[in-house]
Formats: C-alpha cells, structure tokens, sequence
C-alpha cells in the first residue's frame, strides 16, 4: 500500500515537472511576472533612500529578482502549479476590478517613468514663525461653497481632461488639474492700489480674472475645495502661491506620468516636476500663476508659512 502511495506521489511529481531546458525559461519568466509587482509593493512602502542614478531601486529589484529565483528553482517540481495560481490571481483580480493584469502594467509603466524622468523634491521649511498675512480675510474669501465659484469649477471639469479614462482613483485631482488649466490661461496679473493690500473673494475675482498673487490663490483654493481638492497656500517674502495635495509618493509616479504623458504634454516637456513633501510625507505641487502646468518651478523665496484649507 505504501509503495503504490509513493509511487502515485511520483508519477505527480513527473507528471508536473518541465523538461529542460524549458523548466530555466518558464522559471526566469515567471520570475519576472512575480518580481514586477513585489518590486513595486516594496518600492512604495519603503523609505526611499533617494541614491543618485535610482541605484537604490536597481538593488532592491535585483535582490528580489534573486530571492524569487532561488524560491522557484526549489520548487521547480510543481512549477505549472505556481504559474496556474499566479494566473489564476490576476484573472480573478482584473474580473473583480481590483490588481489584475492592467494594474501591473500600469503600475510597472508609472515606476519605470518616474525613474527615468525623476520629479524634482523641495523641502518645505519654514524658518520664521510668522503669522500668515491677511489670514482671516484670506479664509473668509475663499468661498468655496459660492454657487458662482462652484459652477465655474464645474464648468472647467467639462471643459479639459473630461475624456481621460482609466484613472478613477485620480478623478479628482485630474478635475483640480482641469481647474488649473482654465484659470492659467485666463488670468491676468494686475498689481493692487499703491502702498494697499487688497484682498478679493474668489466671487469677485471671476468677473475679469485678474489680480495679483494672493487675488490668484484665493481663486484657486477655493475652486479646488469646491469639487472635493484639498488646496494650501503657501507665503512667502513678497509672494503668496497655491498648492494642491496628490498624496504620497506613490501617487507622485502616477502624477508625474499623467502629467507629462497625458495632460499637460507640451507644457511639461523637457521640465521637472517640482514638489514639495511635507513633515508627514505628504506631497503637494504648485499651481501659482507662474507655472504652465502642475508642479512647475517654485518661486526661489524663502518660505514663511502655509494655510491648508482641509
């Protein structure tokens, strides 16, 4: 009885392994399926070391490469079986919309983008302890519940970027995006009365778009917290200029890509993406008046202060 048991347990076993040298070529390809999505799990979740020439990543997908290698070598004798499940998980991940065989794709594309057209990080330090200016007028103006306010802001979603599909998990900031196109293309800067700080509510500054820096950010925040965006303004020496929150920095790669790959193409091209990252690893990128697309270059000033409108 015994012996037709380990006979049955071989005939199993042969019956799943692979000839050579077709057992070496499946493995090394499974091996890459697998390594691309732990690559891109470990590399979001990780602190990123930020090594010249991405060296840090080129490793750590190295290393996995190695460690999935050795696994697979080890059990090469039920290798269809890993291949069947590794299958198996992507089909039922891409039939239930979840991580299926699009989402490692994408993601792989945004990763690899990102690595070869790397965003341009700006710490945000605050040295002074200074009271933001105007603070009180400046929140009362962003009138982000304004039915005038709101209405442009939805009319500027219709506008740009309303037939970008596949990002639902990005809708918003696209919008906010959409937002930021319209306003840049209108606006016209004009200096406030001499030796006077004038401060216009958002309501105001839709009739002619026009004003100066913080006339420009109190429109933009309060567009950008109409349709569900969280803005800050940032204050400077002699400026104040607005920024909207994307997340983390793996939302930063998806950003970069969309950016410079689908929305803003030819206002993005041969440029950086600037940002900054804030005390909880949050990032946010500018949409002063001064840029042509999300994240364009700061103003080099000395920063002061930031009010977030959560």
């Amino acid at each position: 009885m015994i012996q037709k048991t380990v006979h049955a347990i071989q005939k199993v076993k042969q019956s799943l392994q692979v000839k050579k040298p077709w057992d070496n070529v499946i493995i090394f390809a499974l091996n890459i399926l697998i390594a691309i999505p732990v690559f891109i799990i470990a590399h979001q979740n990780l602190i990123d070391p930020n090594w010249y020439f991405q060296l840090d990543q080129i490793l750590l997908f190295v290393l996995i490469l190695a460690v999935i290698q050795l696994v697979l070598r080890l059990m090469r004798t039920v290798i269809i079986v890993c291949i069947a499940l590794y299958l198996v998980a992507l089909v039922i991940g891409s039939v239930s919309g979840k991580y299926g065989f699009r989402s490692v794709a994408e993601d792989y594309q945004y990763m690899i983008y990102a690595m070869n057209e790397n965003p341009n990080p700006q710490d945000i330090i605050i040295s002074k302890l200074l009271p933001f200016p105007n603070k009180t007028k400046i929140i009362n103006a962003v009138e982000f519940e304004n039915p005038h306010v709101r209405d442009f802001a939805l009319m500027a979603t219709t506008k740009d970027f309303k037939g970008i599909r596949g990002y639902s998990n990005y809708r918003t900031i696209i919008q906010c995006f959409a937002v930021f196109k319209e306003i840049n293309s209108r606006w016209n800067y004009v200096s406030d009365p001499k030796g006077k700080d004038y401060i216009a509510k958002a309501s105001e500054s839709l009739r002619y778009f026009s004003g100066d820096c913080d006339d420009h950010s109190i429109l933009m925040a309060a567009c950008v917290k109409s349709i569900g965006g969280t803005p800050r303004l940032i204050h400077t020496g002699g400026h104040i200029y607005p920024e909207i929150l994307i997340g983390s920095k793996a939302d930063l790669e998806t950003i970069n890509y969309l950016i410079k790959k689908v929305l803003f193409v030819s206002e993005s091209k041969g440029n950086q993406i600037h940002y900054h990252q804030d005390e909880r690893g949050q990032i946010w990128l500018n949409l002063d008046y001064t840029a042509t697309y999300p994240g364009g270059p700061f103003m080099s000033e000395e920063i002061l202060g930031a009010l977030t409108f959560n």
